[in-house]
């Protein structure tokens, strides 16, 4: 059963802003300004009853043939299916406000049905199509949806059909079936059984000067907010409390996101990605995420300030994830990424890499808290995946930064790793003031284990298992540097603190364990490590 949120319509709508609740007197009043359009004024309700979708777009297609202007959502209970944006209008949902998910399954009317159908599809259904969401806008310039209203997506679904490309055994094209890719696809029950359905609670599709700040999206389905092949985008100060994906940024140019709180336990808090949805290689670039905080706590808890722990332990049965991630998608890659001054709390740790073919390269992490990570702190992984066209790789992972690092109460089996493939280095990698602090407890028997090769595996280090170090391993890696940097276990460990394994040039100085300083480093098949000093933490 998909978990829900229930909230009462008078305690979410209270919640979010009882002192501002007459401000519908000065905003129906500004209604008469050419340039603002109040939903109540073309027709919407706010009864939490009525579908108020209808009247929202026509509010939105007033403000738009006026040549722009700004639709107020005053405070109420707003049931809607699509809402469409259009350029040079904002979306102002004034405290109070609460935008729901109508569900087609109870209620009359559906969401406007998918476009983009390509012979092969390489991402997630809610990745492929946009229309299908609670709002949206694709090619609109100077769009904005902004306040202190809440976008709860109750009737949002959060699973949906899975990719279709050449990668999946038994795939065939559509020209090998004899159809067209949109027959192909209606000739998938799965597929036909999402038709009117939606899965994303914002959602922006090769857009330009975006700006999304200050709502609260309360279970935003499979995502939450979705921007995809967009250009000088900022998203500031949202509270994202969901059980899937949080912000996820995906082919986009010089984005900003900032002063965000997303509670993710069943995905990705806030991620990365550089996919094949649009059809055509594009690197996600020139982003920066910087003051935020993510975490892993029940659905809910955020929002209601329970903080609750969330039992859930996902497939491989380690635990929430509510991570700081970047690469799910990469079939072009990466370049030119800051994350920083950021604190992630019961969460899966960092993770960043290349699976798909493209090239993740100048990536900075600096200045970020990491308590209570689940599994490894911090992985950077290379792999050939290559959920993208054929041809498309090798993936490349270079030029890689982490730097101000603090992790307190992470788990003894999972140390940090960076891990590529035989042939495949990962390359230029730099700890520098990175600290530790795990349960430690590691045995003889993990400090001799050999990890299996799995080339094609995802991001995910499950597989993996426990290293054969309590601080950091390294296998098929070129150039990795270490600078005062810790691992501290609360158990004695037997496990080295660093392992190097076919690792072409490294370079230790200022490391602090609480191995003997010859027991603290082994290297298997590994050239030129050069060590400086190596501390015996007491």
């Amino acid at each position: 059963m998909i978990e829900r949120a229930e909230f009462s319509r008078r305690a979410v709508t209270l919640g979010m802003g009882a002192a501002f609740a007459m401000s519908a007197v000065p905003v129906r009043a500004a209604g008469a300004l050419s340039g603002f359009h109040d939903v109540r004024d073309h027709g919407a309700k706010g009864d939490g009853a009525a579908i108020d979708s209808d009247a929202i777009n026509r509010a939105i297609v007033a403000a738009s043939d006026a040549g722009g202007g700004t639709v107020i959502v005053p405070p109420g209970h707003y049931l809607c299916f699509s809402i469409r944006l259009r350029s040079h209008v904002t979306l102002l949902l004034m405290p109070g406000s609460v935008i729901e998910a109508a569900d087609p399954r109870r209620h009359k009317g559906q969401y406007d049905l998918p476009e983009g159908v390509f012979d092969e599809q390489y991402v997630d259904y809610g990745v492929a199509h946009f229309r299908n969401a609670l709002i949206y806008g694709i090619d609109l310039t100077d769009v904005a949806v902004i306040g202190r209203g809440m976008i709860h997506g109750l009737g949002l679904d959060r699973e949906g059909p899975a990719p279709r490309w050449h990668g999946i055994e038994g795939w065939k094209s559509p020209k090998e079936l004899g159809l067209s890719p949109d027959a192909a696809r209606r000739a998938i029950p799965r597929e036909m059984a999402y038709e009117g359905r939606g899965n994303k609670a914002v959602a922006l599709k090769r857009c330009r000067n975006v700006l999304l700040r200050d709502f609260t999206i309360l279970q935003g389905g499979h995502f939450a907010c979705y921007v995809l092949g967009s250009r000088n985008v900022t998203i500031d100060n949202l509270t994202v409390d969901t059980d899937r994906d949080g912000i996820d940024i995906d082919c986009c140019r010089d984005v900003r996101v900032t002063n965000c709180t997303v509670n993710a336990p069943k995905d990705d808090a806030i991620v990365l990605k550089s996919s094949y949805a649009l059809n055509e290689p594009l690197f996600c670039e020139e982003v920066s995420v910087i003051g935020c905080k993510t975490s892993g706590y029940d659905l809910g808890a955020l929002v209601d300030g329970s903080y609750r722990p969330s039992p859930y332990k996902s497939v491989d049965d380690v635990g929430v994830l509510g991570r700081i991630k970047l690469g799910t998608d990469s079939a072009t890659g990466f370049r030119n990424i800051l994350i920083a001054d950021c604190t992630c709390e019961n969460t899966r740790g960092l993770q960043l890499g290349a699976i798909d073919g493209g090239v993740l390269e100048d990536v900075t992490f600096r200045d970020i808290n990491l308590k209570n990570p689940v599994n490894h702190p911090i992985f950077v992984r290379l792999a050939a995946r290559n959920r993208s066209p054929l041809g498309t790789g090798p993936s490349k992972v270079r030029r890689v930064r982490f730097s101000g690092i603090n992790v307190s109460g992470a788990p003894g089996p999972y140390a940090c790793g960076v891990v590529g493939n035989p042939g495949e280095p990962v390359e230029d990698v730099t700890f520098i003031d990175v600290h530790v602090r795990s349960a430690g407890g590691g045995t003889a028997e993990q400090a001799a284990r050999d990890i299996p090769e799995r080339p094609k595996s995802s991001l995910e280090p499950s597989f993996m298992g426990a290293f054969p170090a309590h601080g950091l391993y390294v296998r098929h890696a070129r150039n990795v540097v270490l600078k005062d940097v810790s691992f501290a276990v609360d158990a004695p460990d037997a496990r080295p603190a660093v392992v190097f394994d076919d690792v072409a040039g490294a370079v230790v100085d200022g490391l602090r364990s609480p191995r003997d300083p010859k027991q603290a480093i082994r290297s298997t098949a590994s050239t030129g490590i050069a060590l400086g000093t190596v501390t015996q933490l007491s």
